[in-house]
């Protein structure tokens, strides 16, 4: 029997041990943990075939953290429709233990000088990556369950290392309510066969539209006057945890291509240090690897600013930080024809993702 109990046991380690990548098109090569569920296994399509509605992307992410001990949520508040707004952290367990002394270790090092270089080593850097602040611009939140499902599942020895030495926040959509009600308009207009031509309904979505919140206001004009509970429970967790590299995830016009900071070096707030915008440029070449694997269309240091302090993408700027903007070309629907050819929905989903996982190298 002890012999029947082992062999079964060994069996059921190399099945764990030899799980591919079931997101090819989005992930990079390598072993993932069968008993970790990707999107289609909780959803029944894959990420890019339909726009997942909040409470799909809620649902498939709770699922994951039940299944790994990697993560813990984070619940930071509730959208004007009452929809959890939480961010997901990742990390090593032993982390995760002892999360309020981390916060606590992290809390002294802009308090005064209280550490020595050597002993920063063990104090957790934290990275906060945050997707779809505009609800109608979907292709970073739909990439958040990948990126989420990469890190809870991958096996590489990079990923590993990642989560022992750091804190990943995943905050999966800074505007549910917003998300929610441009989800419905595309899946509710898809067609059976892709009709690309701009005066698709599908690609029409009417006025507000999903860029705001319930109240019709932009949630990237809020992070100074901080009068909506997305934002208000967003910046109180941000001042707990003081993020070394916060991120957002942005879509632009869909004629355009793909763009990552630094912006335009004369459009840089004075407030900012001249060091912020170097290690912003540094990290640009790890998107400009991932984007070049792929073969995608990318700019910088062109047509966006880094001035205004009440964006997210530059609000960590004068907090100790390095806020980084992200701008996908967007497909507004499913498939669309543009000046570069068709852009489909998953290709959109697959950049965000591609750039997610290159700012984690960095």
């Amino acid at each position: 029997m002890k012999h029947l109990t082992a062999l079964i046991l060994s069996i059921l380690f190399c099945y764990q041990g030899m799980a591919q990548n079931p997101m090819p098109y989005y992930l990079p090569v390598g072993q993932y943990d069968p008993l970790i569920p990707h999107p289609e296994e909780v959803l029944g399509f894959q990420p890019g075939e339909w726009h997942m509605t909040h409470d799909q992307l809620v649902r498939y992410l709770y699922r994951l953290a039940d299944r790994s001990p990697n993560i813990k949520i984070i619940e930071y508040g509730r959208s004007h429709e009452m929809r959890p707004l939480f961010a997901m952290v990742f990390s090593h367990p032993k982390n995760l233990s002892r999360l309020d002394e981390i916060k606590d270790q992290r809390r002294r090092l802009w308090e005064g000088p209280a550490y020595t270089k050597d002993s920063l080593k063990n104090i957790p850097a934290v990275l906060y990556q945050g997707y779809s602040v505009h609800g109608n611009e979907p292709s970073g939140g739909n990439a958040s369950a990948i990126v989420a499902y990469y890190l809870a599942a991958s096996r590489s020895s990079e990923v590993q290392e990642l989560l022992e030495e750091n804190l990943i926040f995943i905050d999966p959509c800074f505007n549910p309510d917003g998300f929610n009600r441009f989800a419905n308009w595309v899946n509710q207009n898809k067609h059976a066969v892709p009709n690309t031509d701009d005066n698709s309904r599908e690609l029409n979505e009417p006025w507000p539209g999903g860029r705001t919140n319930h109240y019709w206001f932009d949630l990237n004009r809020d992070y100074l006057m901080m009068q909506h509970p997305e934002t208000v429970g967003r910046i109180l967790l941000f001042r707990d945890w003081m993020p070394d590299i916060f991120t957002d995830h942005h879509e632009m016009g869909s004629n355009s291509t793909f763009f990552f900071q630094p912006g335009v070096p004369s459009r840089v707030h004075p407030l900012t240090p001249e060091k912020n915008q170097e290690l912003t440029a540094r990290i640009g070449k790890y998107h400009e690897i991932a984007l070049n694997a792929y073969k995608s269309l990318y700019f910088h240091e062109e047509q966006y600013d880094d001035f205004f302090y009440g964006k997210g993408s530059t609000y960590p700027d004068v907090n100790g930080g390095i806020g980084i903007l992200f701008e996908q070309a967007s497909a507004r629907g499913h498939l669309r024809n543009t000046v570069n050819g068709e852009l489909s929905f998953d290709f959109t989903i697959r950049n965000q993702v591609a750039t997610s996982i290159s700012t984690q190298e960095a």
